[in-house]
């Protein structure tokens, strides 16, 4: 009996030495989040170490990275480089250059003219423009979103999407296996298979007790993505479900800002949907060739933007700070999850201390409880620094957008977490069209006629239980 103790005290100190290498000589890990995890894992040597198995290491499995980076790689994307000078010759001014050779160095697109785009005006007119766009399809429709629920919005597009397939138009959806988890046990995910819809599921959740073998568990693909003939794109925030979103009601209307994009971008979008539907099934497909517009005003430059646990590490934080970075004049941010690392942080309020108008947008009531206290808890530096924190109102603000000057605009489904930058597959456009980021300034600022705006008294004045909660939960940010 006592060898066997002896034994199984060996054994656990061996494992939680092997942990705590680990944790010590993984790459791309901040001093805080190895001192975080240290912390767990000792003070919890059972629980930590499972923890540390489970959620400790951003990996998607050993062949789901291989045949990623496959598809990833620059040969792939080669007919979407152009020479570093080039970029003037396509309408983008040089002093914006800069931040669209680093989105080019993360997803290897280069900026592309010759599109148009239109911001949709809300949440119902999205969904009706897609069905739109789905009916007049012609040859391909291909669909990827993180939540698709089988409600009125979700269930008019699934229906459309049938309908094209049963016209012969080639139509493939992916939905993420957590996200989408009741649409995939559901009657009308069995219908679009058997109308002919080609379906696949990202990251399936599978069995709990191997899952981790076969990579991290939380892990996800938070992408929305809309591309019909080669031709026509939509990127933004918004899942396939009604704006008062049924499971999470009580948070709602959600409220969401997308763009419909025609033109050379809805290529680059399709590029990436292929590559996670090769992720998903194996299965490699051509894109549609690539047809110009007729409309001679479409000039507008945008550039593709994706990112994931399989690209460079912090891909997406790098584009977010270069952008703070570049702020003259004004800078305007709305998302729903603020939870920054310090160089994040940093540039936000570096871009107030200099002078730029520096608006952050957040929900007045998040979805997450947790998410809100941590993002609280850097109020009160970025109020210091002079920033503008306004918080909506007027339902769960889920909007992810970021003006810059009046020129420059980036959207889509990155949030402003650890979550967002590490974790899950995102997409966003880079856009360089002066029209579109008045419009969306507009659009912005009906946010903030809707919100509270905070101060710094306010911030000052909160009680000591409601500063240690929101201190508390931000702690736990390093070890996500």
């Amino acid at each position: 009996m006592i060898y066997n103790n002896i034994w199984l005290l060996s054994l656990h100190l061996l494992v939680l030495v092997a942990v705590v290498v680990r944790v010590l000589e993984r790459p791309h890990r901040a001093p805080a989040s190895r001192i975080a995890w240290l912390v767990v894992v000792l003070a919890l040597p059972v629980v930590g170490i499972i923890a540390y198995l489970m959620l400790g290491e951003t990996h998607i499995g050993r062949r789901n990275q291989k045949a990623m980076l496959a598809k990833l790689g620059g040969e792939h994307f080669s007919e979407y480089f152009i020479d570093e000078n080039a970029d003037e010759s396509i309408g983008l001014p040089s002093h914006y250059v800069h931040l669209f050779r680093v989105g080019r160095s993360i997803s290897n697109f280069a900026p592309v003219t010759g599109n148009s785009v239109q911001l949709m005006r809300d949440s119902a007119a999205t969904i009706e423009s897609i069905v739109s766009d789905i009916d007049a399809a012609c040859s391909e429709v291909n669909l990827l979103f993180y939540i698709w629920i089988n409600d009125n919005s979700g269930a008019r597009v699934a229906d459309s999407v049938k309908r094209a397939a049963g016209r012969g138009v080639t139509c493939r959806v992916i939905v993420d296996g957590l996200g989408s988890r009741v649409l995939t046990r559901s009657r009308l995910w069995r219908e679009m298979g058997d109308a002919g819809v080609h379906t696949a599921i990202a990251l399936p959740l599978g069995n709990v007790l191997l899952r981790p073998l076969q990579g991290r568990v939380d892990l996800r693909n938070h992408r929305k993505i809309v591309v019909i003939d080669g031709q026509i794109t939509y990127c933004g925030s918004q899942n396939l479900a009604d704006k008062e979103f049924s499971p999470k009601a009580k948070y709602g209307p959600w409220v969401d800002a997308v763009v419909r994009m025609e033109g050379p971008i809805a290529r680059q979008n399709q590029i990436l949907f292929t590559a996670d539907w090769h992720l998903c099934t194996n299965e490699v497909i051509d894109s549609p060739s690539e047809k110009p517009l007729s409309d001679a005003t479409a000039n507008v430059v945008a550039q593709v933007i994706a990112s994931g646990p399989t690209l460079r590490h912090s891909a997406m934080e790098e584009v977010f700070i270069s952008l703070m970075f570049s702020a003259r004049h004004e800078l305007t941010i709305s998302t729903p999850y603020y939870v920054p690392n310090q160089p994040m942080q940093a540039a936000l309020c570096a871009a107030a201390y200099r002078g730029v108008q520096t608006t952050l947008i957040l929900p007045a009531r998040n979805d997450s409880r947790e998410v809100a206290g941590a993002s609280r808890s850097y109020y009160a530096e970025l109020l210091e620094a002079g920033v503008d924190i306004r918080e909506f109102v007027g339902g769960l603000l889920h909007s992810k957008t970021l003006t810059l000057d009046g020129e420059i605009s980036l959207i889509g489904s990155a949030n402003m977490d650890r979550r967002s930058f590490d974790l899950n597959f995102e997409n966003n456009i880079l856009i360089y069209d002066p029209e579109l980021a008045q419009n969306l300034r507009v659009r912005q600022q009906d946010y903030i006629d809707s919100s509270d705006r905070i101060t710094l008294e306010q911030v000052e004045g909160w009680s000591l239980t409601r500063c240690l909660w929101n201190n508390s939960v931000a702690m736990l940010g390093p070890i996500l």
